[in-house]
């Protein structure tokens, strides 16, 4: 400068120094640019260099280093620069050593050492530099012009950094859909746009330095940029980085499947499952190149180019060994699609916090990246997510008949159960899960997604009534089962029996019970005692049981279905509750710190869980009450419509068809049940069943006209085939029905003979019992008697039966004594 000036001013005359006054002039016009470009390299370049060292010492990437060599970060230092360019012989003039010396003697900071080692001062002596060729204006418009550029340069070299990182740990991005590297990119950008913004802050404090001070030749205000400014196109480029791998333009979604909830499968997939095939020969290559020494070097040496590449110049440049996914004309380390947000939600909300604190914004102001996000999850997100479930749930509960499409085996193995569930109750559970993640990942919008789990819940209830209605509904009027186990009473009194209650718990597990055969026995009299009292002197219609096996099938289907969807949910609700969980990475988060989950909705959460459950109990107890209608059906019409005053001959000695219908029908619903119901639920629904039907066969004498010595072998008969298929079915004896056969044995006996009986055997059956078999025989044998006869029979029974009640009593009494 001064030798131009030199040459400007005493010297301009001397005609011998034109030449060099011209070379001087183009090195000083061109001087200013090599020193901006070389400020550039130093804002964005040096600076984000050291980031990714510091990064490892923290912690943050260390997973990223898992073989012995690490990938060599780029050394910027020893590739030509502009400066260095300089310095190179294609300046060395004779007058260009001594500008060199002069401008050195300005910066006499640290002679001893290289001045490019500490970025802050060097790039102090840049301005100084560009301040003596009267430039800053020229350098402050040259850096907001260059900014965001550069800003996206540092994007692609980061981009094929975590690439290339994830490349040297074996991974195959195209292959692989990883949100993980997502992450990874954009805390190494976090890191380096701090960097980057620590260096414009020494910049413009230099700047600041240069104009203020009183020896600036500047006479008007030079505009300078200010920090703002540079967090402001930071954003900008996040923006830009975040509006294309959340897919915001919706380019993948159109054209591809959702892979969130995989767990749907159609008839035709079942079909294409089972059909034969041909045997598939696996093809085995015979060799590889890739372990070969050459192509070891070769994918080194393009890596190393690469890498010397995109340091020098940001752009992203290499082969077709590139470890990154296409995309419309860029390039990306993980596929873009909306759930992305999941995984960076946290990390990102935290560097929005760093960016509001360093441009000092007020609680009242919001940066322009918080409030992209907020629209973005607003807006968009959520509305796709819910689209997305709208689509996997009504795929499964629109179908023709929602209750009969059950889950494939490989769902029930994954969930681990035991029975078949309802496709649609696993899509259902699977979206509530996929809701609750969706609460952990972005907290402050828990509300909106509880909200969504309870319309979901909602909605799935209503299509469970309606396809329960749809089965135990005929013509505007419930079938027996439904109404019974519809009746509070009958359902209470239903499920304080022991029986119940034992389903509930596990055997070993029960407390202990001295008579527990008698105490199982007197609850099975109760309900038989009920059911009688309610059924046992009607026929009842054919429209008013389930006939169709497979509506108890779906009906068994559905309440393991519901059973285990309450389950899961009460599970996910608890956690809620009760406890206020942190999530993960989100310890700074003063306002988030708690999932805020209303206390509303959390009420009618639970009060949906619960409303499953009791939609599951009464599917069970329809199913326990069917089965013993059913025997009323067929049971009933025997006693009161069967001729049973025989005389023996071969087609007469029969079984009755009644009984044999009953028994296929019995049959039947045993195998429904022991392949839909688990083990304990099954032996609820037939365990008591023997007891039923010998009460109702010993309550049918009442009905019987007649009944002749042949007609009591053909009534014994059909009693013991009927124990036959319960105890394959129990695997218990059923003595109840020994006991039924019993009494119709006892009808061989003259009615005279029956009494002297009791008075031998003891009181065995209920006085009403006795009182249908003696007038059941008064009505069957001849020479008994007119009906005054009769009445003194019953009116012996009575004393007999008070007779028998005072001798056991008084045992009972002598044995509390002897004790």
């Amino acid at each position: 400068v001064s030798a131009v000036d030199s040459l400007e001013g005493p010297l301009l005359q001397v005609e011998g120094l034109s030449d060099l006054r011209l070379e001087l002039h183009s090195k000083k016009m061109n001087m200013h640019l090599v020193l901006i470009d070389e400020l550039h390299r130093h804002l964005y370049i040096k600076s984000t260099n050291r980031v990714g060292q510091r990064s490892k010492e923290k912690g943050r990437l260390s997973s990223l280093v898992k073989d012995a060599s690490p990938v060599p970060l780029m050394d910027v230092t020893n590739l030509s620069t502009p400066r260095k360019f300089l310095e190179t012989s294609q300046f060395s003039t004779p007058g260009s050593s001594s500008m060199r010396e002069t401008s050195l003697l300005e910066m006499k900071e640290d002679t001893e050492l290289d001045p490019e080692e500490n970025s802050t001062v060097f790039m102090g002596i840049l301005i100084k530099g560009l301040a003596k060729l009267k430039k800053i204006p020229e350098t402050v418009k040259a850096i907001q012009d260059r900014l965001e550029q550069e800003l996206k340069q540092i994007v692609k070299r980061s981009t094929t950094q975590v690439a290339d990182n994830g490349y040297q740990r074996g991974e195959n991005l195209p292959q692989e859909n990883q949100p993980r590297l997502l992450l990874e990119l954009l805390e190494l950008l976090f890191d380096k746009f701090n960097a980057v913004a620590a260096a414009h802050s020494v910049v413009l404090g230099h700047l600041q330095q240069t104009v203020a001070s009183p020896c600036s030749q500047y006479d008007g205000d030079i505009k300078l940029y200010d920090m703002v400014d540079v967090w402001v196109k930071i954003q900008d480029v996040l923006q830009m980085l975040l509006t294309e791998y959340l897919d915001m333009k919706n380019t993948r979604t159109a054209s591809e499947p959702s892979t969130q909830l995989s767990y749907a499968s159609s008839g035709r997939e079942f079909a294409a499952f089972f059909a034969k095939k041909k045997p598939q020969r696996p093809k085995n290559p015979l060799f590889k190149f890739e372990s070969s020494s050459h192509a070891i070097s070769m994918s080194a040496y393009l890596r190393e180019q690469r890498r010397e590449l995109y340091s020098r110049s940001g752009e992203l440049q290499g082969g077709p060994d590139d470890n990154l996914i296409e995309g419309g004309g860029s390039k990306f380390v993980c596929k873009p699609g909306a759930r992305n947000i999941t995984i960076i939600f946290h990390p990102l909300l935290r560097f929005i916090q760093e960016i509001e604190h360093a441009m000092e914004l007020g609680p009242a102001k919001q940066c322009p990246l918080r409030e992209f996000l907020t629209m973005y999850i607003k807006n968009i997100f959520l509305n796709q997510v819910l689209a997305e479930i709208n689509k996997e749930i009504e795929g499964v509960t629109k179908a023709s008949d929602p209750l009969k499409i059950l889950a494939n085996a490989d769902t029930m193995k994954i969930l681990g159960v035991q029975r078949p569930l309802l496709q649609s109750t696993v899509i259902v559970e699977k979206t509530v899960q996929d809701l609750m993640n969706l609460m952990h990942d972005l907290s402050a919008y828990s509300d909106q997604f509880l909200n969504m789990v309870c319309v979901k819940l909602q909605e799935y209830k209503d299509t469970c009534t309606l396809a329960y209605r749809s089965i135990v509904q005929s013509d505007e009027k419930l079938v027996i089962s439904a109404s019974w186990a519809k009746d509070d009473d009958i359902s209470r009194l239903l499920k304080s029996l022991p029986n119940w209650s034992n389903m509930a718990q596990p055997k070993q597990l029960r407390p202990k019970r001295e008579e527990e055969e008698d105490f199982i026995r007197a609850a099975f009299g109760k309900e038989s005692e009920v059911l009688i009292g309610n059924l046992g002197d009607k026929l009842i219609p054919q429209q008013e049981i389930l006939r169709d096996v497979s509506d108890l099938k779906a009906l068994a289907n559905m309440h393991e279905s519901l059973e285990w969807l309450a389950g899961r949910t009460k599970a996910a609700f608890s956690n809620l509750s009760g406890t206020q969980t942190v999530s993960p990475g989100q310890e700074s988060h003063g306002s988030m710190e708690h999932l805020p989950a209303s206390e509303q909705i959390l009420q009618t959460l639970s009060e949906l869980a619960r409303t499953f459950q009791e939609m599951a109990d009464r599917c069970l107890l329809v199913l326990h009450l069917e089965v013993r209608v059913h025997c009323f059906h067929y049971l009933i019409p025997l006693a009161k419509q069967g001729n049973y005053a025989i005389v023996a001959n071969v087609e007469s000695m029969d079984y009755d068809p009644l009984v044999v219908r009953l028994n296929k029908d019995i049959s039947a619903i045993e195998e429904a049940m022991s392949a839909s119901l688990q083990q304990h639920k099954f032996q609820y629904i037939f365990e008591g069943l023997g007891h039923l039907i010998s009460c109702i066969l010993i309550n049918g004498a009442h009905y019987f006209k007649r009944i002749s010595e042949s007609g009591i072998k053909k009534m014994c008969r059909n009693i013991f085939i009927l124990q036959q298929n319960l105890t394959n079915i129990t695997m218990s004896r059923e003595a109840d029905l020994d006991f039924a056969r019993q009494y119709y044995e006892m009808l061989y006996n003259t009615a005279d003979e029956l009494l002297n009986l009791v008075v031998d055997q003891g009181v065995k059956y209920t006085e009403l019992e006795y009182i249908y078999a003696l007038n059941l025989l008064h009505r069957s044998q001849t020479g008994v008697g007119d009906q005054t006869t009769q009445n003194m029979r019953l009116q012996r029974l009575k004393e007999i039966i008070c007779e028998q009640a005072a001798i056991k009593q008084a045992t009972k009494d002598k044995k509390i004594t002897t004790v």
